[in-house]
């Protein structure tokens, strides 16, 4: 089982945390947190989607390829990796600080990918890869959001405890309370942030 921990004591270890893990379903709001959480605490921010998945045209890299590419990214001294995919936790975990799990209803994922969508239609979102256009989603990828929780979420914790169950996993979900973590991680090193802004982010 991984090791779970409270919003309280995820904010104090963010605080202070040099790299961040942030994993989750698709349309939940990893990217809207991971950014925040970037431009917060000045980590950088990584994007599997855009650094390491993606070549223009929605060509996937080859699997020895972006393993290279998440290997040399881990290596870096301060970041918040935006992005879950199991198959890389062997890389990732190990050098990762707080895990972040993004776990709001399938309702709230499937209505932010409906709001990505209507926004970035037809260009490329910032956390995206050049020449990689947003586009309407294909029953495969509605299928991974519907069935999220019974499919992949057992492999997420299976694969947590298989190569780092000590690391702090904070499990969010919702949007009030990945503000709440903005907000009570912030008051421990750089003060309070203006509660207007915080909800606004998402």
């Amino acid at each position: 089982m991984p090791r779970y921990v409270a919003l309280t004591e995820a904010a104090s270890t963010l605080a202070r945390a040099n790299r961040v893990l942030v994993i989750g379903c698709s349309g939940g709001g990893k990217t809207t947190l991971s950014q925040s959480i970037a431009t917060t605490f000045g980590l950088e921010f990584q994007s599997l989607d855009r650094d390491v998945r993606w070549l223009p045209g929605w060509r996937e890299r080859a699997r020895e390829e972006q393993r290279a590419l998440i290997a040399e990214l881990t290596q870096r001294s301060r970041w918040i990796m935006d992005g879950s995919g199991a198959s890389s936790f062997d890389l990732r975990l190990p050098r990762t600080d707080l895990v972040l799990w993004v776990r709001v209803p399938r309702r709230v994922a499937l209505f932010g990918l409906a709001r990505r969508v209507a926004r970035f239609y037809g260009s490329v979102r910032p956390a995206m890869a050049p020449g990689c256009p947003e586009r309407l989603p294909d029953r495969e990828f509605l299928s991974y959001i519907w069935s999220f929780e019974r499919k992949y979420a057992p492999i997420f914790i299976q694969s947590i405890d298989r190569h780092d169950p000590d690391v702090p996993v904070a499990v969010l979900s919702s949007h009030r309370e990945m503000t709440q973590l903005l907000r009570m991680s912030s008051k421990f090193e750089f003060g309070p942030i203006k509660p207007d802004r915080l909800e606004e982010t998402f």
